[in-house]
Parts: structure tokens; C-alpha cells; sequence
């Protein structure tokens, strides 16, 4: 079953590391779905924000074990993207950034 482009990314991942490659290095971090492959991601990030990929990276994320009292849970495994962009290729994920 084929996925559709809405449900390849699931939302941006902000942190301090993926903000520095933004600025630097024009590379951007996302979760997507665990089935998402590579040219799946490449051609939803194209697609939704008008931008050219040049290059994708994909890791699998575990999931870490918590605790609650005293019941050990587990959090969900997850899958994020490195997308790089073409020079001069910028992605607004901030309203009024």
C-alpha cells in the first residue's frame, strides 16, 4: 500500500543541532512515517514546499525505556530524515522567520 504524501512527514524536528545545520549547511531535520523510504521523502519535502532535494539520509530511531512508578514502559521506535537542499533553497518552518 502506497503512501500518501500527507502522511510521509509527520512534523519538523527543532532542536539545537538541526538548527545549526539549517543555517550552515542548508540541511533539514524531519520525522516521517517508519514505512517512508527515501524517494518518498525526497518527493514530499519537493512537493510541499517547492524546494530541490539534493540529498536524503534516513535513521531508525529506538525507543527508550521509561519508568512510571514503578512500571517500566517503552517509548515507540521512530524514523527521522536529514534532507539537504540545493544552494539558495530555504524551508520557512517558522511563521514570520
Amino acid at each position: 500500500m502506497a503512501l500518501h504524501i500527507f502522511e510521509i512527514l509527520k512534523r519538523p524536528l527543532i532542536t539545537e543541532k538541526t538548527t545549526v545545520m539549517q543555517d550552515g549547511l542548508g540541511k533539514y531535520g524531519f520525522e516521517v512515517d517508519i514505512r517512508a523510504n527515501k524517494v518518498q521523502v525526497k518527493s514530499a519535502i519537493e512537493t510541499s514546499f517547492g524546494v530541490t532535494v539534493t540529498d536524503v539520509n534516513i535513521q531508525k530511531v529506538k525507543g527508550k525505556n521509561k519508568r512510571y512508578g514503578t512500571r517500566f514502559t517503552r517509548r515507540p521506535s521512530w524514523k527521522k530524515a536529514i534532507v539537504t537542499l540545493q544552494t539558495g533553497d530555504k524551508i520557512q518552518i517558522f511563521e514570520g522567520a
